[in-house]
């Protein structure tokens, strides 16, 4: 995570020295994609649990759910979270909220029903895991300067097509082809922080996906109970019908496993690590216990 974020904030500093260097009025974009990104983070939760349809649940719908969760959240200090219902048959749960207060611990009705109480245990800790290191917060600010490099460079895009690539204006007098030379460099240093800083994200996102493994284990003491249940919902989610897997699939970085579609690209790119990888760390877990 340190060095990631030292990665990150090298690019950073080399992205805004090159424009700065251009003269580009860079800092309103930054500003606006600084507010986007702030939105987006306190509002997380409402955004989620709208686009996925889940609903807020209490104790006497799903006390079974609730009872875990309690249980779960009064042995390691965590003020009880909101818990909601995904109605839909693909297996998988996911948290969200951008603090421990505000949390929210989703699960759907298919994982319910093909995971035992012991299973469903390490997934939910595995989901207050995520709470409890507050990885919301921590893609948020990782996601910062990339929002704002992809902002940049979709302007830069716009300007150029639109307006033969001069920008004096920003440049201080420059002609048009020092401009649209200037216009060139920007959209390729904008292009390579975005997709440097996209790798580095997904590499952070794969590792704390490992991390909320490794909570689950403690909270839960089984982490061979978790292992089972990521098999579970992984042959369960093959065998989805592709029409769930697109509908659920906006929702990949969320879950604790990807309800990844045939045709999605993201196998290429993805926010999880590998399931079998994830099971035999998890097992190498299970024979220190013994």
């Amino acid at each position: 995570m340190i060095l990631s974020f030292a990665i990150l904030s090298v690019l950073y500093l080399v992205f805004l020295g090159v424009l700065a260097y251009l003269g580009v009025g860079y800092i309103p974009i930054a500003i606006i994609a600084s507010l986007m990104v702030l939105a987006q983070w306190y509002f997380s939760d409402k955004i989620v649990l709208w686009s996925s349809g889940a609903k807020v649940v209490t104790k006497d719908q799903y006390p079974r759910l609730h009872a875990i969760v309690e249980r779960l959240a009064a042995e390691n200090g965590l003020p009880m979270p909101k818990i909601a219902v995904m109605n839909t048959q693909v297996p998988n749960a996911f948290a969200t909220g951008k603090s421990p207060k505000s949390a929210v611990v989703a699960v759907t009705a298919g994982i319910m029903n093909t995971l035992d109480d012991d299973e469903l245990e390490g997934v939910l800790a595995h989901e207050l895991t995520h709470v409890r290191n507050r990885d919301v917060l921590v893609i948020t600010l990782a996601s910062l300067f990339s929002i704002v490099a992809f902002s940049l460079m979709r302007f830069g895009l716009f300007s150029s097509m639109f307006y033969g690539g001069g920008y004096g204006y920003y440049g201080g007098g420059r002609n048009s082809n020092n401009g649209a030379g200037a216009m060139v460099i920007i959209i390729v240093v904008a292009a390579v922080t975005w997709l440097v800083s996209f790798l580095i994200i997904r590499a952070i996102s794969r590792y704390r996906e490992f991390a909320a493994d490794k909570g689950s284990a403690q909270m839960t003491r089984k982490p061979e109970k978790l292992a089972s249940a990521l098999l579970k919902i992984s042959g369960k989610m093959k065998a989805a019908p592709q029409r769930e897997l697109e509908q659920a699939a906006s929702l990949n970085t969320f879950f604790i496993i990807p309800a990844l579609s045939k045709s999605s690209l993201s196998n290429l790119f993805s926010t999880h690590p590998p399931v079998e990888e994830r099971v035999r760390r998890l097992m190498e877990m299970q024979s220190l216990l013994k």
